[in-house]
């Protein structure tokens, strides 16, 4: 009898993380949807954009389409270039950010000064802040080398982070964008790291101080004049802080509880009619509990956790540590976004200002965002593939991966 020969069969040299790429379009689809959902009824009964209600569409459908060209332009071209170029990025972040401050074209808007106008065009530079922070990261580490765990290393990375968080907070007045930049950092750093003990003992004092300033602004501050405090009063006590930010707060949990299990359906929020005020920014997930229930809700949650586990894998089997870092950072961003907005909406935390990744308005935020989905799937593109005779397709993740420059 004649022996089965194994067969052999070529595996791809390269490999791209298309699931990734069709979780983004699928959450940019949606986001659309929702949003033309949310702000239809209040576009088309301000004055300001001329009864228009297709206009918070049709803004959020060009940034989207911009977005998505810059997208693909950035995975066109190695990451390892857009390292060469971070330090000029992270240099334009800090002079943007000081130019609001400092310059007639700093635009304030909704109570805070976040805003640079540059002609026709306006944008957060603190967005810009968060992308540098990644792309930065890795490259000063490549180019510390061994003396990335010396004492003066540790030093370096921590001012370079602290830079761009200090000037979101002074210079943007932006307090959620601040303490997410130190934290992308702060988990870029703790990945890079030799040591667990001085990020466990930070974490442990950075929650005590918490819980005491929370403390110390329930019992002290209870008619304090500043917009954080009043923030964390409306948190602690909106139905005493009606007037002060506990009125949408209140209004986004009743449309979560009306929604049930299946919602009202698309299109039938009433809590979207002048009830909620900017419904499609920051509480545009409570319209979606409302509007498609308890189901709605946990979709967009396995959209977002699928779309991170994704980003995992990513970072995981990058072809080198840069690429780890980078995946890792822009991981972060995504979870913390998430995480910060939901909470916002279901009363867990203050309100922070902080947009649903790919779903809430803002050009600026999709942005810088299609940007980073671009970086990862660049990343996705050099995992290169090995294989056994049998053609099992064994992956060859670390493959003469450098850890650092001269380690």
């Amino acid at each position: 009898m004649k022996q089965k020969k194994n067969k052999t069969r070529r595996v791809r040299p390269e490999y791209f993380d298309y699931s990734l790429l069709a979780c983004v379009i699928i959450l940019i689809f949606f986001g659309l949807v929702m949003l033309y959902s949310a702000s239809a009824y209040e576009a088309a009964n301000d004055a300001g954009v001329k009864y228009d209600g297709m206009y918070y569409f049709r803004h959020q459908l060009q940034s989207d389409i911009i977005a998505f060209i810059l997208c693909l332009i950035v995975i066109f071209f190695d990451y390892h270039m857009t390292l060469k170029l971070s330090p000029f990025f992270y240099l334009l972040s800090l002079l943007l950010m000081a130019m609001v401050k400092f310059t007639p074209m700093g635009v304030e808007a909704y109570g805070a000064k976040r805003w640079l106008s540059l002609g026709p065009v306006s944008f957060q530079p603190s967005e810009l802040a968060k992308v540098a922070i990644i792309i930065f990261l890795p490259y000063l580490m490549m180019m510390m080398g061994r003396n990335l765990h010396t004492r003066r290393g540790i030093v370096t990375l921590i001012v370079v982070s602290v830079l761009p968080a200090l000037e979101a907070y002074v210079f943007t007045e932006n307090l959620s964008t601040a303490v997410i930049i130190a934290l992308i950092a702060l988990v870029m750093i703790f990945l890079a790291s030799r040591k667990t003990k001085p990020f466990v003992i930070l974490l442990i004092v950075a929650a005590a101080l918490i819980v005491l300033f929370l403390v110390y602004v329930n019992v002290n501050l209870t008619n304090s004049s500043d917009f954080r405090m009043r923030r964390v009063l409306s948190w602690l006590q909106p139905e005493n802080n009606m007037n002060t930010g506990g009125y949408q707060v209140l209004q986004g949990l009743y449309a979560i509880g009306s929604g049930g299990i299946f919602g009202k359906g698309l299109g039938n929020s009433t809590q979207k009619l002048a009830t909620i005020p900017e419904a499609q920014n920051d509480m545009i997930f409570a319209i979606i509990c409302e509007e498609l229930g308890l189901f709605g809700a946990l979709l967009v949650l396995i959209l977002f956790a699928y779309l991170l586990y994704r980003i995992i894998v990513i970072a995981m089997n990058a072809p080198d540590l840069s690429g780890t870092l980078i995946a890792a950072g822009v991981f972060t961003h995504v979870a913390l976004q998430v995480t910060l907005n939901i909470c916002v909406v279901l009363n867990v935390i203050p309100t922070t200002g902080v947009t649903l990744p790919f779903i809430s308005y803002g050009g600026t935020s999709v942005l810088f965002l299609m940007v980073e989905m671009g970086l990862v799937l660049n990343i996705s593109k050099n995992i290169r593939f090995s294989g056994d005779v049998a053609g099992n397709g064994v992956r060859s993740y670390h493959e003469n991966k450098p850890e650092v420059k001269n380690a």
